[in-house]
């Protein structure tokens, strides 16, 4: 079996990297199949993770995000231009690679993949819940791209011979399409040990941009250490992005510098998993968050917002994490408080997280993802 993904870059310690990491090497250190992963926008740069020797790279160089400072018509300009640009040049490999499977990562191609005719069947995964775009309540010309592009998203995928999401919550979003299909990824134990729940430490981990809402988790990292009880405890951000400069001010007009911290991302966040005692995530939205289950794996008890998607398919609320209202900052902050301040329902929230890899099963998982690729060649 030969399949052909398509992603934006695999420079970032990002989770829809780590998820295809995961999956490639299953396939091919396992079954043998052969894998090419096909980039827009790598500009040269080594791969985060350690793919798998045997798995290829190819990047078409056309660098989306040289655009993104530009104005709102320049913008959009530069994208149609690229966008031709990646079009004859994914088409021009499609034809002499010959795959069994293209899968799309989403967006870029996912617009005309399926105009390409070269014999293979079309897969696209999506990694966001359906709204990720009007998420940043843009007005304007953007607003109403974003509402625009929101519209076409439901044409699209329909195109497709398996449209891939994340969550039970997301399918219902998009309704009774018949290529529709839930894989969630996989949970993969990654620390050398498991929580003890005696660090004094709450972890979060991603991107410092806005999706990843770390400006609203430091606002309520403020509010726990008003607490007498909490003051010896230290938030730790894992990350690296745009928001950094900000977000490290922040810390310090709140007077938090002595226990908030940005650290550079880890390639061992196994270890500071096992070296945390909780799990933050303050997101504005997500597709099936990798960082929740990789935690809730190495033992550590969840609080998250009600953020699409992720949240309600993953977390027993009360058994291994909190969910709280979306956007309560001071409920957000109750809930660290509490995992906080109550070490007995912390260590049993934690026993049941660990869960979360018997629910989430590699072999699981990846044995959906077998069924679904054979079943589209075979036809």
């Amino acid at each position: 079996m030969k399949l052909i993904y398509c992603i934006h870059s695999v420079y970032n310690p990002g989770g829809m990297e780590r998820v295809l990491l995961n999956k490639v090497s299953f396939l091919v250190e396992k079954l043998g199949w052969e894998i090419l992963i096909v980039t827009t926008d790598q500009h040269n740069r080594p791969p985060f993770y350690p793919f798998p020797s045997q798995v290829r790279m190819v990047d078409l160089g056309i660098n989306y995000s040289e655009d993104n400072k530009l104005g709102t018509i320049a913008k959009v300009r530069g994208y149609l231009r690229r966008r031709k640009m990646h079009k004859k040049a994914l088409t021009e490999l499609l034809m002499r690679e010959k795959a069994d499977i293209v899968i799309s990562l989403y967006p870029s191609e996912s617009s005309f993949l399926c105009d390409i005719r070269d014999g293979s069947k079309k897969v696209l995964e999506l990694h966001f819940c359906k709204f990720f775009r009007l998420q940043y309540g843009r007005k304007g010309l953007m607003g109403l791209i974003d509402r625009y592009r929101t519209w076409l998203d439901e044409r699209i995928v329909r195109r497709f011979d398996r449209f891939v999401v994340l969550t039970e919550e997301d399918k219902g979003y998009w309704g009774n399409l018949p290529n529709l299909e839930v894989i969630p990824n996989a949970a993969l134990f990654i620390a050398p040990r498991l929580s003890t729940q005696t660090e004094k430490r709450v972890i979060a981990v991603g991107r410092l941009d806005y999706q990843k809402g770390f400006d609203r988790l430091i606002q309520a990292w403020r509010l726990v250490q008003q607490n007498p009880g909490c003051q010896d405890w230290r938030l730790d951000i894992f990350g690296q992005g745009e928001w950094q400069e900000m977000l490290e001010a922040m810390i310090h007009e709140y007077g938090l510098t002595h226990s908030a911290h940005i650290n550079t991302p880890s390639k061992r966040i196994g270890e500071e998993y096992a070296a945390s005692s909780l799990l933050v995530m303050s997101s504005h939205y997500e597709g099936f968050p990798m960082v929740m289950i990789e935690a809730m794996a190495c033992g550590l008890p969840v609080v998250a917002f009600d953020f699409k998607c992720g949240p309600k398919d993953i977390i027993l609320e009360g058994q291994n994490g909190i969910i709280v209202p979306e956007g309560d900052i001071p409920q957000l902050a109750q809930a660290i408080t509490q995992l906080i301040e109550q070490e007995s329902l912390r260590k049993a929230m934690s026993k049941e997280a660990r869960e979360v890899t018997n629910r989430y099963s590699e072999e699981r998982i990846m044995q959906q993802w077998i069924d679904l690729f054979t079943s589209l060649v075979s036809r």
